[in-house]
């Protein structure tokens, strides 16, 4: 089949990379110069450290990711740290669990976790089981709030609200209980080290985006980069992109791109009119990359923060110590508000308080404004499929995952499975 992927950021080109593999034609178009979507390496000439549009986190559980990247030629031992799940202060306190099969490792770290109280460790080692004894699930309308409401006021904010956030990009009153139940199910109690987390050492761009359009040409398959697309039509069993025909069509691009094509198209049926409802109906989060320099090398690659209202950011991440040059330094700040320039002077005293560092300057802060749906309970997220040869991808279609890499690579790989004549 001859199939256009619209939009390369890791969605569409885990679409086209498995399309391909299929034996199909696959013909990627991108707006942008750059490759990644909204997990790329920063695109301009005055970016000489490698910066990314905002550091992630990837962790074990990411099955799907880590195949694809080696599908690629990527080796994900070079091209990630693996470190057990580490939920460590600046002062040392907080939660880092052994190498232990699952869930053994999460038992231990919870009764060795520094900080806490036989009352805090007890309170969630019962809910754990009791999410365990529910098969991780739980009513739609409940929220992560809800779902944690017998953990104690400690625990809640140093592991389950830095969890949520880190995995939802939405605050824990405001997300869905069901999906953090299946992130927790996956990581802490999947899969011998689901947990891990897997950090990167070299840049976004690298990690997947520029190996998987290498490999997509070396297989005949096209990358055109810089073209925006236009106008989507159907042409009797085939799909117009601009003109060009082609046998099926993925939308692999951000969701009020796809909306505006769609809506555009003429496509009619209940099916495409319920997609259109839903996907502009999607609310979105914000995350702040602060990228910082500072002469201190920090404890461990990565530390968590103590957050509030006047300290915006979760997490640090020393890059110095992950392929970096020495003392870079980038503070996470997810579901942020504000303007760029409040949010980074809070970012900084956050830092050189938290920290214990007085020469820390700011360097570059990176806001992606629309980073992620807003995680919310019983939120009716957009199918994958809306007409017949019309298909969407994406972290945000209909699935079991929240916006995170793992999502989006898993819709893409769904979506070019189910290509059909």
């Amino acid at each position: 089949m001859k199939v256009a992927v619209i939009g390369a950021g890791w969605a569409g080109l885990a679409a086209a990379v498995t399309a391909t593999q299929a034996g199909h034609l696959a013909t990627v178009f991108e707006a942008s110069r750059a490759l990644g979507g909204r997990a790329r390496a920063l695109f301009d000439t005055e970016n000489p450290d490698g910066l990314d549009n905002g550091q992630h986190i990837l962790i074990g559980a990411y099955t799907e990711t880590l195949r694809l990247m080696q599908t690629v030629g990527v080796d994900p031992d070079k091209a990630l740290l693996r470190l057990p799940l580490t939920l460590l202060f600046p002062d040392g306190k907080g939660l880092r669990l052994p190498s232990l099969p699952a869930p053994f490792d999460a038992m231990a770290g919870i009764l060795r976790a520094r900080g806490w109280g036989w009352a805090d460790k007890a309170a969630l080692l019962r809910t754990a089981v009791g999410w365990q004894l529910a098969g991780f699930r739980c009513r739609a309308e409940q929220s992560v709030a809800d779902l944690c409401a017998p953990l104690t006021p400690r625990v809640t904010a140093e592991l389950i609200e830095p969890l949520c956030v880190a995995a939802l990009n939405t605050p824990a009153a405001q997300s869905s209980g069901q999906v953090f139940l299946r992130v927790i199910q996956d990581s802490l109690f999947g899969a011998p080290g689901g947990s891990n987390l897997l950090l990167p050492r070299v840049d976004l761009g690298a990690l997947f985006p520029l190996p998987a359009v290498d490999w997509l040409q070396r297989h005949g398959a096209s990358v055109k980069t810089g073209q925006r697309v236009h106008h989507i039509n159907p042409h009797g069993h085939q799909w117009l992109v601009d003109g060009e025909a082609f046998d099926h069509l993925l939308l692999a691009c951000p969701p009020w791109e796809a909306a505006r094509l769609v809506a555009a198209s003429g496509v009619a049926g209940t099916a495409a009119e319920a997609w259109l409802q839903h996907t502009q109906a999607l609310q979105f989060e914000a995350i702040a990359t602060v990228y910082a320099h500072s002469g201190t090398r920090l404890a461990h690659p990565m530390l968590s923060l103590r957050g509030d209202a006047s300290n915006p950011a979760q997490f640090v991440f020393d890059r110095g110590q992950l392929g970096g040059p020495a003392g870079l330094l980038a503070f996470v700040a997810s579901a942020s508000q504000g303007d760029r320039q409040a949010l980074e002077d809070a970012v900084i005293a956050q830092g050189r308080a938290q920290l214990g560092v007085s020469d820390l300057r700011p360097l570059r802060t990176v806001v992606e404004k629309r980073a992620t749906f807003a995680c919310t309970p019983g939120l009716q997220r957009p199918a994958q499929h809306i007409a017949p040869g019309l298909d969407v991808c994406g972290d945000y279609v209909d699935g079991p995952y929240p916006a995170t890499l793992e999502g989006a690579v898993r819709s893409g790989v769904a979506a070019a499975q189910s290509l059909r004549y």
